[in-house]
């Protein structure tokens, strides 16, 4: 059991792991993408377009638009087949490689006789990418749709431009369900952002890496050693045989969530952090942690397991 959850070495990063741009249906021009995230204060952006062949399967090449204090990482949101309630898969391949193999997937519709979800994103995991379950409430994602992506390293949790559009921007309850059942997955939020409406700058991670490079974010990512937000910051999370110790930007709830109804909760105002009794705990394999700010704004931990 982890006695400080931040523990590796480096700092903290602020970057947006779904972007889309005018190689497939956004509104911008890649380097302008970069531009507007740069100068938003984000240390990193993944550009990733949808990986369709009406759009020649793009993994767009952002590395002319690196700065000493801004890079870029290659990926794209994949798309394959037909869900359990007939709509395409959306998974988020961060890290892709130029040179993937692309499946049969000409446009935004199902194809006959593809290649499978999970097999698609097994062989995204295998090249090196990151790879996220994309919107689940937007999706109308099933239980047993999400158990098939079985190489998945991440749920996104919020995603701005569904919130936005939709009010279908949230997974927490997916994956609640995926944690519950054993699954050790992490936690994104994104923007999803396409610049045709106020989609863009409300949800990110921060990565918590030894340098600001392609490399080490992914690595980082993999690991685990990152949290997500749409405002508050996770300074550290603490675990001691009786408590978790929290230290955050000022709050007014901070909680701290484990499998099924278990949750416990510190409230006030202009918080900075809170320790919480594990009692409540006892028979959870994990716990994970929920800031919440006076705005309303949250953010999220990964889960941290009990048993090590």
């Amino acid at each position: 059991m982890p006695t400080s959850f931040f523990s590796a070495p480096g700092r903290f990063f602020k970057g947006n792991l779904h972007t889309h741009s005018d190689i497939s249906d956004g509104a911008l021009p890649p380097e302008e993408v970069c531009r507007r995230y740069r100068e938003a204060g984000y240390d990193f952006i993944a550009i990733t377009d949808h990986y369709l062949g009406m759009y020649g399967y793009p993994v767009v090449d952002t590395t002319p638009f690196r700065t000493a204090d801004f890079t870029t990482i290659p990926g794209a949101e994949l798309h394959i087949g037909a869900m359990d309630n007939g709509g395409q898969w959306h998974i988020l391949a961060v890290g892709l490689p130029a040179d993937f193999t692309p499946p049969d997937v000409p446009h935004f519709m199902h194809t006959a006789g593809s290649e499978t979800a999970a097999g698609l994103a097994a062989r995204a995991r295998e090249a090196g990418a990151f790879v996220a379950i994309a919107h689940p409430h937007w999706s109308g994602l099933s239980e047993a749709d999400a158990r098939r992506i079985t190489a998945a390293h991440a749920v996104e949790i919020y995603n701005h431009g569904c919130a936005v559009e939709t009010d279908r921007g949230e997974g927490l309850l997916s994956w609640e369900h995926m944690l519950n059942e054993g699954r050790r997955l992490t936690a994104v939020a994104t923007d999803d952002a396409h610049f045709h409406t106020d989609d863009h700058f409300g949800g990110w991670v921060m990565v918590k890496a030894p340098e600001n490079t392609p490399d080490a974010l992914l690595a980082a990512l993999k690991a685990g050693h990152f949290y997500a937000t749409t405002g508050p910051e996770i300074h550290d999370i603490r675990i001691t045989d009786r408590a978790i110790e929290i230290a955050c930007s000022a709050a007014g709830t901070i909680v701290v969530q484990g499998s099924v109804t278990a949750a416990s909760f510190e409230r006030g105002k202009g918080l900075s952090g809170a320790t919480i009794p594990l009692d409540r705990f006892a028979a959870s394999p994990w716990v994970r942690v929920t800031v919440i700010d006076g705005a309303g704004k949250r953010a999220w931990s990964n889960p941290i397991w009990l048993d090590g």
